[in-house]
């Protein structure tokens, strides 16, 4: 007979956005051109994501890059997982994570070291990724689940950019030749974060062959095109995905793929942080109870305070 599970538990937390963008991620390709890309539009889900942290603009736009970035590497992933970029640095952001499931599941978040970070703004108020991180590494990793290899790549963060780090990962690690655009930033409709992703591949579906000058030719054209993209373009709900893939690349060869879906995934879940609690000792339990015999446990994604009473909480 199963046990019932205890009250403390059935209580439902706070109702998170259910919200989805059904083209949250728009593929494409150039035919008969080394060039295949995604163009990355988050919409309202970057407000609903962004939101829930009160940081400072500069940290919710890296936070918004990273989330559109993530979301558009993940779009490639051929198996059910995860993909997920993690930079740790010295600077006043000590972490940046956020990860995306292969059905568009997609969260993040800022670690900050809040005195670091004031002293920082007061000198420069928009500072850079490169500024914000410090030195350290940044990981991708594609999680394939429990029966199968993680895959993860991991460099030193180099460049002012996010898009200029990603760029370093791809020259060192993959060896793949790609060009990245990513633009978040407040608008008049709340905060917004896009991605363009462009990738060389040689005509027989390889990479980096680029022996064959009429190629070499056709991936400059399609950099020269991309670049005259502007961050209010790439941020404009008006404009939609197929409509600016139109705009740069209609004299191109233009194939667009089937969208792909996004939406606010967050994981977290009571029974998830009462099995956390159950691993520790007593003691540390009854360190971790405020005075009025709370144990409370915030979810660093969404934002949101768990509060377990201490007397109902066990030892697994």
């Amino acid at each position: 007979m199963t046990e019932p599970m205890p009250d403390f538990l059935n209580r439902d937390r706070p109702p998170v956005p259910d919200l989805v963008v059904p083209q949250g991620v728009q593929p494409f390709h150039l035919e008969g051109r080394p060039v295949r890309g995604r163009l990355i539009r988050l919409g309202p889900l970057a407000h609903a994501l962004l939101s829930r942290h009160d940081n400072p603009p500069a940290i919710t736009r890296l936070v918004g890059q990273a989330l559109a970035l993530t979301a558009g590497l993940a779009s490639a992933l051929k198996y059910r997982g995860s993909f997920s970029v993690h930079a740790k640095g010295d600077g006043a952001v000590s972490m940046l994570v956020s990860d995306c499931t292969d059905d568009g599941q997609l969260r993040g978040h800022a670690g900050l070291r809040a005195e670091m970070l004031a002293e920082l703004l007061a000198v420069e108020p928009d500072p850079p990724a490169g500024a914000l991180l410090g030195s350290g590494y940044i990981a991708f990793t594609a999680d394939q689940g429990p029966d199968m290899d993680r895959y993860q790549g991991i460099v030193a963060l180099e460049g002012g950019t996010l898009a200029e780090m990603t760029h370093h990962y791809f020259a060192s690690s993959e060896q793949l030749r790609a060009e990245i655009r990513l633009a978040c930033a407040r608008t008049p409709d709340g905060w917004r974060a896009s991605a363009l992703i462009l990738e060389r591949v040689a005509s027989d579906g390889g990479i980096n062959d680029a022996a064959d000058t009429d190629q070499d030719e056709a991936w400059a054209t399609a950099l020269a095109l991309a670049s005259t993209l502007t961050d209010a373009e790439l941020l404009d709900d008006r404009l939609e995905a197929t409509h600016l893939l139109h705009l740069l690349f209609s004299t191109e060869g233009l194939v667009l793929d089937r969208a792909r879906a996004l939406s606010y995934g967050c994981r977290c879940s009571r029974a998830k942080l009462a099995a956390v609690l159950g691993g520790f000792p007593d003691d540390d339990l009854d360190e971790m109870a405020d005075i009025a015999g709370d144990i409370t446990m915030t979810c660093e994604f969404c934002n949101h305070d768990f509060v377990f009473p201490r007397a109902e909480v066990r030892r697994g």
